[in-house]
């Protein structure tokens, strides 16, 4: 059995090796194969082949990473580093796909945009359980609780047939003894990240990315993180929605 670990953050990330451990310990042969720089936001971009459809690959170890376990750098976003795999382009052809540790939360709709979850629906979309990990803080100090929730999912995972499901999980970066559970949780309309525009010129616009402290919604994947509770969001695309009608042409 082997696992394919990635990422969005980039092969530098830590989170990497927390994700990798719990393979191992799960039986799994591993493959680290992350991005040579940070690909966040990437969503399922199919970006990074050459024009000759050639992907850059180097070894190169991802921080913390135990003995033995192969490292890629590839010069791609996330998701095609997952599918380039999916076909034999690194290795076996994973039986598992986990993609993290982020940095800073995935929650919400939002979700469509992020690289980690993008990585992870890609898989589930090639056929292969998929899971996305995120710890709740852009400089997280607690990954040994990423490390706990995702012994606890991928156990689960192993013996469940997911059935075209992608599992989305949200970690709060809290020491262990003061994380609350694990919550199945909807997706909160956004996210706990918002965007805004501060300035919009005839050629520039600036944005800002801001953390929201309160969610509006506190029964969501958003508001559960932020009271200490790890969350786990099933996710299922694309699905086609037939329940209204387009008129025929």
């Amino acid at each position: 059995m082997h696992a394919l670990v990635t990422n969005d953050d980039g092969i530098d990330s830590p989170g990497l090796a927390v994700l990798a451990r719990a393979a191992l310990d799960a039986g799994y042969e591993v493959t680290v194969a992350a991005p040579a720089q940070e690909a966040s936001g990437s969503s399922a971009s199919l970006a990074g082949a050459g024009y000759d459809g050639r992907l850059e690959l180097e070894p190169k170890l991802a921080p913390g990473l135990p003995d033995g376990v192969r490292s890629l750098a590839v010069s791609a976003t996330p998701a095609l580093i997952v599918f380039a795999a999916s076909y034999g382009a690194l290795g076996p052809r994973p039986d598992l796909i986990l993609s993290g540790v982020n940095l800073g939360p995935n929650t919400g709709n939002s979700v469509l945009h992020s690289g980690t979850v993008g990585a992870a629906m890609s898989g589930t979309m090639l056929g292969i359980p998929s899971a996305a990990f995120s710890l709740g803080a852009f400089r997280p100090q607690h990954w040994e609780t990423a490390e706990h929730v995702a012994h606890h999912v991928l156990g689960w995972m192993v013996r469940t047939p997911l059935d075209g499901r992608t599992v989305n999980v949200n970690v709060p970066d809290v020491p262990v003894s003061e994380l609350r559970g694990l919550r199945q949780a909807p997706l909160a309309s956004f996210g706990v990240v918002q965007g805004s525009v501060v300035e919009a010129g005839e050629r520039l616009v600036v944005m800002r990315y801001e953390a929201v402290d309160e969610p509006s919604e506190p029964e969501s994947d958003a508001g559960w993180l932020t009271r200490c509770w790890a969350t786990a969001t099933l996710l299922r695309a694309p699905v086609a929605d037939d329940g209204l009608a387009v008129p025929p042409l």
